[in-house]
Order: C-alpha cells, then structure tokens, then sequence
C-alpha cells in the first residue's frame, strides 16, 4: 500500500508513490524470472534423475513437520506457528530457528548418469499455476517488507542478484580450460562429452554447482531475510523490551522472525503446487528447509556467539590437519561456503563500484538517522559513521572478501570483490567526513521541505 503523505503537494506525492509502486512490481518480476530459472534447472535434474516406478511423495510429510508437530503434517497453517512482526504481540513459535542451525548440511553426491541424462534447463516448461503461485509469493513477501530507506525490498533484491551472480561465477580450478578440452577429446576423456568437467566441478564447489535445489534455496533466503525489519537493530528490539525479542530469547531476532513469517507463508495452501515443484519429497523440504535457515541466520552478523562459531566452523572446514570422512569434509565446505556466500551479499554494496556503495551507504545512514530522531538510537549516527565504515571495511568486509579469496570456488570474481571493497576503503578515508556532513546537510534540508539534490546515484547494474 502507497499513501499519500500531507507533508508534500498531492501531485507530487502520486507521482512518487505511483513510481514506487512501479518499481516493485519490477523488482517482483525480476524475482520471478530469476527464480524460474533456478527451478527450471530444479526439474530438469530431477526429470532426469527420475525412477519411473518410483511413486509421488507430498513434500508436507517431511520429517521436519513430523519432528515440529508431533508427526502431524500442518502445511495449511504454516511450518510453525505464527510470532507475527516484530511489534507483534502473537504466541511464541514452538521452536526457534536459531535451534535448527547445523556445522554440516548434506548435499547430494554426484552421480554422471544424471548429469549425462539431463536435458537443457532452458527447454523445461513449467505449469502456469507453478508460476502464479511463484509470483503470488514473491509479490506477498514484497509487501511484507516495510518501508525502510535500507532494509527493504530492493535491498533484499539486490543481495538476491549478488548471490546469483557468485553462484553463476563459480568456477573449477586453474585448469578449467585443460578440463574442458580433455572433455571434448576423445582420446583424453573417456567420457567424450564433458562429464568429467562437470564431476571436477562438482568436487571443486564441494557439491554447490551440482544441486540446483541448494542455488534456489541460496536465492530464497537471500529474498526473504530481511522479511519484516523495522528498521532499527536487534539491540534495539531487546532494550526495548519488544515482544518479538522475547519470543526470540533476544537473539537474532529479526532474522528469525523473517524467517519464520516467510516459511509460514511458503507452506501454506495456497502454495501447495509451487511447494511440491521445488521440493517433490520430505527429503528435500528437509534439505531445503536447512539450508534456509542457515542462509538466513547467517546475515545476522553481530552476535557474538554466531560470528565466533562460523569461524571456528571456517577454520575447521579447511584445516588440512582436521580429520573427518571425506563426505563430511566436503559437507563441511559446502555448508560454511554458503553462508559466506549469503553474508558476502547481504554487504555486496560494499564491495561493488563506488557509486554503488555511496548509494545504499547514504541509505543505511537515512534509516540509522530516522532511528536516532524518533528516539530508538542510542546516539546519533552522525558522530561515529565516518570511523565505523572504516572499521567495518577493516574487520568484516574485507576479511570476508579475502575468505571468499580462500575457499578457492569463486574464481576471478573474489579478486573483484576485494578489489572494490579495497578501493572503496580508500575513497572513503578520503571522502568519507566530506560525505557525512553533505548527508546530514542533505536530511536537514529535507525536513525542512528544501529540495535535496541527489548524489552520486546511478541506475547502473544495481537493482
């Protein structure tokens, strides 16, 4: 819903709204397309993976639902009950996804007949109900999102395209190119048909390339995690004494209710097609349903307990020295990868171009500024934003950027996002108290109902 605000002439205010309402709906259909696309592959795997005799399965009878609800399928109220936002004041869900996050989600091993089985993605059609229940989906978490300067629909849209980006760009080793030619030479390839790239680089991605089922879910989180924010940090919701911190026991609280008001809506009726299309067993509801709530729970990225977890998560998974099965080691892999994957994304402005990055950083200054002038914000963002971007470039983005480096999967496109977040870095050390005086210049004339110029914004790759 778009309203009219009083504060500007009417004109102007339909204009504006009409214009947002345009740009979500092509935020949703990109969306859609985007993630067609993902099920698309989805199908095709599964179309050629397929044992005739084999009979359907309901993907509500996983054994998540059964271990939520005493063995009861509840797909028609959603996979739990209900907290409602963040100022809500519903009954608390029976669990908590915090609880459900793993060290090692499984993805499936590679098999080549499948891989030689399967056809193009791009030749799979898809049942228009399985597309109207896609985009009815996607449209309802849209309006699900509030109206923040930051956390909103086009960031979650954004980190969405990053994430699809990096999956895109994930490539095999150095030798790719040898690979690939050994693949198309008979006599240096028994496969003769590029197979044996494709097992490479399933063991290369630990598996991430292979399962179109883990891409989706990948994308999904990326579209729901900031489902709901109210624009201020979970510090905030717990100091307050909000009844969603409560029900959260006062970790990451926003991330959970997100997640949780997005699955609510995934398994409900409504959906049912569009569920059973993406997941066509409990195996893979289950599976699915993991790797969500690990996706999401990992943009939480200021708990303590959480950050020293995931690294001593990344530190184990590549120790040379650490000694697990092999299946369990590339599990391992894969299952941390992704959550820096997520996380890398969730912060991708950082590490893209410059007007890219001033763009949302003016936008997350906005909504920390609007929290300080309503009184939730403990001090004002003005006073520490120039030295708490260099400090975040200095201990999260570009520490995070350099692990992307490391784990080895994503290929010239790490070099990329270090690089920028190095250069971005740079520029604001030299830009960056120039820029929060022009912002803070720029809001006060806002309120007082002067015309802002606009800096530095473009319409280039970001969404």
């Amino acid at each position: 819903t778009f309203e009219i605000s009083d504060d500007v002439p009417s004109h102007i205010a339909k204009t504006n709204a009409t214009n947002a309402q345009e740009r979500s709906l092509r935020l949703i259909d990109w969306n859609v397309e985007m993630l067609l696309h993902i099920i698309r592959q989805i199908i095709a795997r599964r179309d050629a993976a397929r044992n005739p005799g084999a009979p359907n399965q309901s993907a509500t009878q996983s054994s998540w639902m059964k271990q939520k609800h005493g063995g009861k399928a509840r797909a028609g109220k959603g996979g739990s009950q209900r907290p409602g936002s963040n100022d809500g004041d519903n009954a608390s869900p029976q669990f908590n996804p915090l609880d459900e996050v793993k060290e090692i989600i499984h993805l499936p091993e590679f098999n080549k007949q499948v891989a030689k089985a399967q056809e193009n993605a791009d030749h799979v059609t898809i049942d228009p109900i399985i597309i109207k229940q896609l985009r009815s989906f996607i449209a309802n978490i849209a309006g699900m999102y509030r109206d923040n300067s930051f956390h909103n629909f086009e960031h979650a849209s954004h980190v969405t395209m990053s994430v699809i980006k990096l999956l895109a760009r994930i490539v095999a080793p150095s030798d790719l190119d040898e690979l690939e030619s050994a693949g198309a030479n008979p006599e240096a390839s028994a496969d003769n048909d590029g197979h044996h790239v494709a097992a490479t680089l399933h063991d290369h991605t630990y598996g991430i390339t292979s399962d179109p089922l883990t891409q989706l879910a990948c994308a999904f989180s990326a579209m729901i995690h900031d489902v709901d924010h109210v624009g201020v940090p979970n510090a905030q919701l717990v100091k307050e004494k909000a009844s969603i911190a409560e029900v959260y026991g006062n970790r990451s609280v926003a991330e959970q209710n997100s997640l949780v008001l997005s699955w609510d809506l995934f398994m409900a009726d409504e959906y049912s097609e569009l569920r059973n299309c993406i997941c066509s067993t409990p195996a893979e509801v289950d599976r699915f349903r993991q790797l969500v709530v690990n996706g999401v729970m990992a943009t939480d990225i200021v708990d303590k307990e959480l950050k020293q977890l995931r690294n001593n998560r990344w530190d184990k998974a590549f120790d040379k020295n650490h000694e697990e099965s092999a299946k369990d080691a590339t599990n391992r892999k894969a299952t941390i990868v992704i959550e820096h994957l997520i996380q890398a994304s969730d912060v991708s402005h950082t590490m893209q171009h410059w007007h890219v990055y001033r763009k949302w950083n003016e936008r997350f200054f906005r909504e920390c500024y609007a929290a300080y002038q309503s009184g939730r914000a403990g001090s004002n963002p003005v006073d520490g934003w120039y030295k708490g971007e260099m400090g975040f470039f200095d201990f999260y983005i570009i520490p995070l950027a350099k692990k992307l480096k490391d784990c080895g999967v994503f290929g010239k496109s790490s070099d990329e996002y270090l690089n920028y977040a190095m250069a971005n870095r740079k520029e604001w050390e030299r830009r960056g108290e120039e820029i929060v005086a022009e912002m803070v210049e720029t809001m006060d004339n806002e309120a007082a109902g002067v015309s802002a110029k606009k800096i530095e914004t473009s319409d280039g790759e970001d969404l």
